[in-house]
């Protein structure tokens, strides 16, 4: 298993981490990359890459959708991050083939922290394509 290692600056992160995970994979052949994010308030997700607004206004409207604050049982302060990690997601399998993901047109892959700042990593698991196969 491959690890990706980052740090959050601010409460609510993002990052593209589409060429560090590449650079993790083999230079050839074609597989599946698992990316895994093993952290429960933290995610992982694909989406367009080319306008950043795209993710600022997922991020904006998660916060809107759960606020920071609303009577959460959970007390410690982090609830709404749980959640929002819960509605992207933790994990996102993505065919690669000699070293590129591979992704549509306008697709990145994202870390995005609901509570940071703080050290964070992100699990990349490689299943190579057996020869012979297509």
């Amino acid at each position: 298993m491959r690890r990706l290692f980052l740090r959050s600056r601010s409460r609510i992160f993002w990052s593209d981490i589409t060429e560090e995970v590449e650079g993790l994979l083999p230079r050839s052949g074609d597989g599946i990359c698992l990316v895994f994010c093993p952290h429960t308030t933290a995610s992982v997700m694909v989406n367009e890459g080319f306008d950043p607004n795209v993710v600022e206004d997922i991020v904006a409207h998660l916060s809107k959708l759960v606020p920071s604050s609303s009577g959460y049982l959970h007390a410690e302060g982090n609830s709404d991050a749980h959640i929002k990690s819960s509605l992207l997601g933790c994990s996102a399998a993505i065919g690669f083939s000699n070293g590129k993901l591979e992704l549509g047109r306008w697709q990145r892959l994202f870390f995005v922290d609901f509570d940071g700042p703080r050290e964070r990593e992100i699990w990349i698991k490689v299943v190579l394509q057996a020869d012979g196969e297509r």
